[in-house]
């Protein structure tokens, strides 16, 4: 039981510090951009952002966290047949990974399922 209530006091933190990560380490998939190389992604990541075509991931999370509790993991940028899209693995106090699927443009959550 204490290494529970240590991995909860210790779950807030790793989720900012996951959070504060992904928002610098923004992924945006080398299939969705093969004419660029990857080390440009992030370039193309944030001109989609200061164009105003996809939402801060800041706000994405914020969405993520109200549908699916638990600690992020992993953060991606698609480009796919939705258009641009967010995929966000949360893993649950019950072990699980679930995936949501948001607009990047809207935040509208797409679709949430187990990964």
């Amino acid at each position: 039981m204490k290494n529970l209530r240590s991995y909860r006091r210790l779950a807030l933190p790793f989720s900012l510090a996951i959070a504060l990560f992904a928002v610098s380490a923004l992924v945006v998939s080398p299939r969705a951009m093969a004419d660029h190389h990857d080390h440009d992604d992030h370039i193309e990541a944030r001109a989609l952002l200061q164009r105003g075509e996809i939402l801060p991931l800041s706000r994405i999370l914020v969405i993520v966290q109200q549908q699916v509790a638990g600690d992020v993991i992993e953060v991606e940028l698609d480009n796919g047949k939705h258009g641009w899209e967010y995929e966000v693995k949360v893993l649950t106090a019950d072990g699980r990974v679930r995936e949501v699927k948001l607009n990047a443009g809207n935040g509208t959550v797409r679709k949430i399922e187990d990964d």
